[in-house]
């Protein structure tokens, strides 16, 4: 008397459109995420790595802290570098700290 029938609904299930649309969505922002995110990251990753491989003595750097300086001795048994400041003043670095190779004669011109 108080307590209203309920009926069933008489629609179908829903289609597969609907699970269809979110695989394609994911697939969509996976890519974009391969695309902007993955793809340029371990690009800079791969040329960091050429340019470790690549320094030798007499290498004019800047550092991540921002100090210029010379290469004077590079350990390749534990990836150190001491760098030359000036005439006076030496210091060891890792060598994944250095940030990029300056031209010759870069540091005298300063």
């Amino acid at each position: 008397m108080f307590i209203s029938n309920a009926y069933a609904n008489a629609a179908g299930a829903p289609q597969g459109g609907e699970t269809m649309q979110l695989i394609f969505m994911l697939v969509v922002f996976g890519l974009i995420f391969y695309f902007m995110i993955f793809r340029p990251q371990s690009k800079r990753v791969k040329e960091h790595k050429n340019l470790m491989g690549s320094l030798s003595k007499g290498d004019e750097v800047l550092t991540n802290g921002g100090i210029l300086g010379k290469i004077t001795k590079i350990t390749a048994e534990n990836d150190y570098v001491l760098l030359e400041i000036n005439d006076n003043n030496q210091i060891t670095i890792k060598k994944d700290y250095i940030a990029a190779v300056l031209p010759k004669g870069s540091i005298k011109s300063l």
